[in-house]
């Protein structure tokens, strides 16, 4: 045969009818496999985008609660495209912009918020976990003033020598929900209202830090760390961030009010967007999302503890004992709270006349005026300016007035002192000052108010306070009819300035100074009792309208 015969198996070619069915083969494999990486999924493929928002310590648990499409019932999916954003923002976006712009579901920190959403649609279906509300600070701080065995009170806690960091109220649903706690502790009305503005202006006049240096500073067991509202789950979270941390979460023993996180369906979409907003739903409020929602240190709607609480964390495993607010006396607190945001320019006006040496208890109605005076100028705020007049019937001259600082900011420089210490010091000076004599009640207010107009600050809530035990003795001056149309006549929509009358003793021209108040759209007070006389000129200090 000549060359090596091939002894390998021989191979025949395929039929057609097999080679067209290879090719077929590898075609749909190759398009299902493009297919596949495209993303086109079967049941997915008409998708349905619902737009989330949650408060930004849930960002991370919706984002990973619905990474995944959900299949609709009626076919085609739901994709979530979660925002984390502070509630307040997405009140703003809830109450100025049209319907393209919402979300269709939206998970704040507290329910307090869908108040303040204005005439938007809004329905609470569930709710993704609850945080009580405490006070953070140190482990250290919790054993200097013996709260490891026997909690405070919300009032007690606040009003204590511990530093309070208060957290801007225009943003947290805890400070107001802490604040709310103090005002319901001490029995409502407006004593405790007046109780939960002074702590709010005493944090505001010895705020060193911001609520962030002060968490920090329970964390390093600082035995001054300051108290600050916060949630349960914060205390949770920073010391899951932090090696040996001392943050602690401390329960006052009234109990505590709870942010909710409800999970709010926004708007009113019907047929398949409403099915995939309700799919939505279904995932942030499931059995997924609430063990999720425990891991990350929330508590559930039954109070179940985080798994890990305990030292720890600085957190009690058992849960606190709930406190209900109600919801119409928090906003009603808020809308107070959140008036102060605008600091005070005030005129204030003390009465210097011979019968302000009438005895009260262990002093005179000046010393009382002049101690009221200088224990409600320690909790103003820097921000505030007060001047200080005296006047009495022919003080100075013919001059029933006179003025003893101009009003300035509290922080300003004046030769080097701040204006608040120069304040103080003149009222240490006013039971020196009595004169023989009446009292030059009309002549001065008119002066006042008018010194005021002349100063006016449009950032700020612009007044004249008058202290006085007596009535009007000038019978050279103005009387009361003129003086009211004056005041009318010159009143100025763009520079409004507000009279706010304190008549001090049983003998003072109460009713003269409510008309005045009433002409200039400010209060007229009594402070019969000398024990009054504190909450009366703190309650005058603050007033808005």
């Amino acid at each position: 045969m000549g060359r090596h015969a091939d002894r390998r198996p021989s191979r025949r070619l395929p039929t057609l009818p097999v080679l067209i069915a290879a090719v077929i083969a590898v075609a749909l494999v190759a398009g299902g496999l493009a297919w596949w990486l495209s993303g086109s999924d079967g049941p997915c493929d008409t998708r349905r985008t619902v737009a989330v928002t949650v408060a930004p310590e849930l960002g991370e648990i919706a984002e990973k609660t619905l990474a995944d499409p959900i299949e609709l019932d009626g076919g085609g999916c739901a994709v979530a495209e979660v925002t984390a954003q502070e509630p307040l923002q997405t009140v703003g976006d809830l109450t100025a912009l049209g319907k393209g712009a919402l979300p269709d579901v939206w998970v704040p920190d507290s329910s307090s918020w869908m108040a303040r959403a204005g005439e938007a649609p809004l329905d609470a279906v569930g709710s993704m976990g609850t945080s009580p509300v405490v006070l953070a600070t140190s482990r250290e701080a919790v054993e200097k003033l013996g709260w490891a065995a026997s909690p405070p009170g919300w009032g007690e806690a606040l009003a204590g020598d511990q530093p309070l960091a208060v957290p801007d109220l225009a943003t947290s649903a805890e400070g107001i929900a802490a604040l709310s706690a103090v005002r319901a502790a001490l029995g409502g009305g407006e004593d405790a209202d007046n109780a939960v503005v002074q702590a709010v202006l005493a944090a505001a006049r010895e705020r060193t830090s911001t609520v962030a240096d002060a968490l920090a500073a329970g964390v390093e067991g600082l035995d001054d760390a300051p108290l600050v509202p916060v949630s349960e789950q914060e205390v949770y979270a920073a010391n899951a961030g932090a090696e040996g941390s001392a943050l602690v979460a401390v329960y006052p023993r009234e109990g505590s009010p709870a942010l909710d996180y409800p999970v709010v369906r926004v708007g009113s979409a019907s047929g398949d967007q409403a099915a995939a907003a309700e799919a939505v739903v279904r995932a942030l409020t499931s059995t997924a999302a609430r063990t999720a929602a425990l891991e990350a240190g929330f508590r559930d709607s039954a109070g179940t503890a985080p798994p890990r609480a305990g030292d720890a964390t600085g957190i009690r495993s058992d849960a606190p004992a709930a406190l209900e607010l109600d919801p119409s006396a928090v906003q009603a607190l808020l809308l107070r709270l959140t008036s102060l945001a605008a600091p005070s320019r005030i005129l204030t006006v003390f009465d210097v006349s011979a019968s302000m040496e009438a005895p009260v208890g262990d002093g005179t109605r000046a010393t009382l005026a002049r101690d009221a005076a200088k224990s409600t100028l320690s909790l103003v705020p820097g921000n505030y300016a007060l001047g200080l007049w005296a006047f009495a019937y022919q003080l100075e001259g013919s001059q029933d007035w006179a003025e003893l600082v101009p009003t300035r900011e509290l922080d300003a420089d004046v030769d080097g002192r701040p204006q608040r210490d120069v304040l103080d010091e003149e009222l240490d000076t006013l039971p020196d000052r009595l004169t023989r004599g009446g009292t030059g009640l009309y002549d001065t207010t008119l002066a006042a108010v008018r010194a005021a107009r002349d100063d006016y600050d449009p950032t700020a809530v612009n007044s004249v306070l008058v202290v006085t035990d007596g009535k009007d003795d000038d019978d050279a001056g103005v009387e009361l009819g003129p003086l009211l149309a004056t005041l009318r006549s010159e009143a100025d929509p763009d520079r409004p300035v507000k009279v706010i009358g304190v008549a001090l003793g049983p003998d003072a021209g109460l009713t003269a100074l409510q008309q005045i108040a009433d002409a200039t759209g400010g209060a007229a007070y009594s402070a019969v009792d000398p024990a009054d006389l504190h909450r009366v000129l703190f309650d005058a200090l603050r007033q808005r309208g």
